[in-house]
């Protein structure tokens, strides 16, 4: 019977840790985190910024 219990410890404790470690590596859902996901991605394909490479807007004449 001892066995027994020591087994069905051992399982439990086993779920509990699991449960434990699956919640706190798990990804977060919220909609503030898919806006800052989207962002880091098109950050990531946009092409790189150059420094003189903008062309200054044109000059309107009166």
């Amino acid at each position: 019977m001892s066995g027994l219990i020591f087994l069905v410890v051992a399982l439990l404790l086993s779920v509990v840790g699991s449960v434990a470690l699956w919640l706190r590596h798990r990804e977060p859902t919220s909609v503030e985190r898919s806006v800052d996901d989207f962002s880091r991605e098109m950050d990531a394909l946009a092409p790189p910024h150059r420094p003189g490479a903008e062309r200054p807007p044109p000059e309107r004449r009166a």
